[in-house]
């Protein structure tokens, strides 16, 4: 199981490496590794929330994420997207921010590949964070069954069902971070991209719901709905929710990764070829070993640690923040979720044993 479905990105990721090393030498090769290191560990919260939503997905659409949502995941947001913000925030066309970016120029008062995506930070911040938040809160304002963090979790469900209550709280933050958080004169566009980010999970949530087939007795999950083997146009909305939660996970990732090169080959095979592709098969095995419902917490988890990177991208757009307190945030939030997933599964084991015992002793 494991061998077949992570094997296809063992023999990508080795041929990656073989790439970075004959274009690069050692410190491309090591540059790649440490890029692929840092994508796994920012996207395993993704992964969760991927798998969620593919479980529900058609076998027709899970392989058309899993195919031509790895080609947009590695091409899209890892090589045309930091492309595209130095094609509008620089006026270059195509052919010269790709030069710009393999040839950094020689002046150091000239801007760089890397000073203009660093430069367009608090637009991409602002918006995956509020699309992030947004999720974040939808999920712990909906009625669940099962609650982590009961103490927490049972009072915002209460509050929750305050209509519209997400959009409110998370408008309120963007308005927050726009005049107190961002720096002069930035506050405008992190208004417009927050605002373009909530507009953009309302849109694609609206759109999974409409085509809502739920089946009696499922329970409420995450994203736009929860779709019984999603086909046709359900499909294609879910499929199209996972593209743009998965954009709104890489930002920080493709952000993040200029803090160790802004050559865009390296950063196309560490966080593309190698990161990416095994976040996809991290998700397809959860999806195939059923992990979320062995481990019921997992999910839990996974939106906390969403809401945290929500927080931390909102709080980056006026004070930095290291990559590895992202990471290991989201890292602990899941490991935490998990422990307690595995003390409820033993506590539900030993019960019937337990049961089964007080009988024995009856007759």
């Amino acid at each position: 199981m494991i061998l077949r479905i992570f094997g296809l990105s063992f023999v990508i990721s080795i041929a990656a490496l073989v790439v970075a090393f004959v274009y690069g030498g050692p410190e491309a090769l090591l540059l790649t590794v440490i890029l692929g290191i840092l994508e796994v560990s920012l996207s395993f919260d993704n992964a969760v929330i991927n798998a969620t939503v593919l479980r529900r997905m058609s076998e027709f659409w899970q392989k058309i994420f899993l195919t031509v949502g790895i080609v947009i995941a590695v091409f899209g947001m890892r090589i045309l997207f930091p492309l595209a913000i130095v094609w509008i925030t620089a006026g270059l066309n195509p052919v010269q921010a790709f030069d710009l970016a393999l040839n950094p120029p020689t002046d150091p008062n000239a801007d760089s590949y890397e000073s203009l995506i660093t430069a367009a930070h608090p637009q991409i911040a602002s918006f995956g964070g509020m699309f992030l938040l947004m999720l974040f809160l939808g999920f712990i304002f909906d009625d669940k069954e099962i609650t982590w963090l009961s103490w927490l979790e049972k009072p915002l469900i209460r509050i929750g069902k305050l209509d519209q209550l997400a959009v409110v709280i998370a408008a309120a933050i963007l308005v927050i971070t726009a005049t107190f958080i961002a720096h002069e004169g930035e506050g405008a566009t992190v208004m417009i991209a927050g605002t373009l980010g909530m507009i953009s999970y309302i849109l694609v949530n609206g759109l999974g719901e409409l085509f809502n087939v739920e089946e009696e007795g499922d329970e409420p999950s995450t994203g736009p709905s929860d779709l019984a083997k999603a086909t046709g146009k359900a499909g294609f909305f879910l499929f199209l929710y996972l593209e743009v939660l998965d954009a709104s996970f890489s930002f920080d990732g493709v952000i993040g990764a200029f803090a160790i090169t802004a050559d865009p080959i390296i950063i196309a095979l560490g966080l593309g070829l190698i990161g990416a592709l095994f976040v996809r098969s991290l998700t397809v095995y959860l999806v195939r070993q059923g992990t979320l419902s062995e481990y019921v917490y997992l999910e839990h988890g996974a939106h906390w640690a969403i809401g945290a990177l929500a927080f931390i991208l909102m709080y980056s757009i006026g004070t930095p923040v290291p990559e590895v307190v992202t990471g290991l945030v989201g890292v602990a939030l899941i490991g935490a979720a998990m422990i307690s997933s595995i003390i409820r599964r033993r506590k539900e084991t030993d019960e019937p044993a337990d049961d089964a015992a007080l009988v024995d002793s009856k007759e």
